[in-house]
């Protein structure tokens, strides 16, 4: 019964949709790497977009204008992840805030002699476990343009990592994968490229497990081939994870 009462409140939001089909055909054109998806993908993508925008909350920081055209794209982007998955994997939070370009963020660290540091820097996008999503508009403006930086799909991924606890670089694994080979992958990449510079891949993957499976799904997601040159046996076991094969 409460599949039933989930797919009429889903088919109503679609079809009372603010934005045609023509509408979102015009918001994908602007994201370069969305031109691999063929017609039924589009439209699976654009009613996800569209029930996103009707769960999610996008609120602009600093003054910042939150226009159809910013709401269609960051849309567009957080779902493609999911495509092949489902909105559920984005459940247990409401929104996403904008800043019109890099903020400052106040942290706190313990170094291995239990001092505590506190600062701040500027950022250009975070994911808060069970809470918002914060983006930088500047950069997130800019995402989608098949150039390997992708800060919509870094942060989202997060949140995908967040399903099971704090991001660390395992997210939950779908039925058909081998957690173990996951896990022996990942961590034996990630000590490679603690040491080894890879063409086209972002140095900020090597802060930490978590950082560096954000990092490959923007390559993943953006420029395939890069992460296929430089870390085969990731792609394989992203495109079992995601469902999807972008290359």
């Amino acid at each position: 019964m409460f599949g039933i009462i989930k797919d009429w409140r889903e088919q109503r939001i679609l079809d009372n949709s603010e934005f045609t089909h023509a509408d979102w055909v015009q918001a994908a054109e602007r994201i370069v790497i969305l031109d691999r998806l063929n017609n039924d993908e589009m439209t699976h993508l654009f009613e996800l977009a569209t029930l996103f925008l009707a769960d999610k909350s996008i609120t602009g920081a600093q003054g910042f204008e939150i226009t159809n055209a910013v709401r269609q794209s960051i849309a567009l982007q957080a779902c493609l992840p999911i495509l092949n998955l489902s909105l559920e994997w984005y459940a247990g939070w409401s929104s996403v805030i904008i800043y019109p370009g890099s903020y400052k963020s106040d942290s706190t660290t313990v170094d291995e002699f239990g001092i505590v540091h506190e600062g701040s820097q500027h950022r250009s996008g975070e994911a808060w476990q069970r809470g918002p999503v914060i983006l930088s508009w500047k950069d997130a403006k800019h995402s989608g343009e098949r150039d390997g930086h992708n800060v919509v799909i870094h942060e989202f991924v997060h949140k995908l990592d967040m399903m099971n606890g704090r991001a660390n670089g395992f997210p939950p694994m779908q039925p058909d994968m081998d957690p173990a080979r996951w896990t022996e992958i990942m961590a034996r990449d990630f000590e490679d490229f603690q040491t080894h510079r890879k063409s086209g891949l972002d140095r900020y993957g090597t802060t930490n497990p978590a950082e560096f499976f954000a990092v490959l799904s923007e390559v993943f997601f953006e420029t395939p081939q890069k992460l296929v040159d430089a870390y085969p046996d990731i792609y394989e076991i992203m495109v079992k994870f995601f469902k999807q094969t972008p290359l």
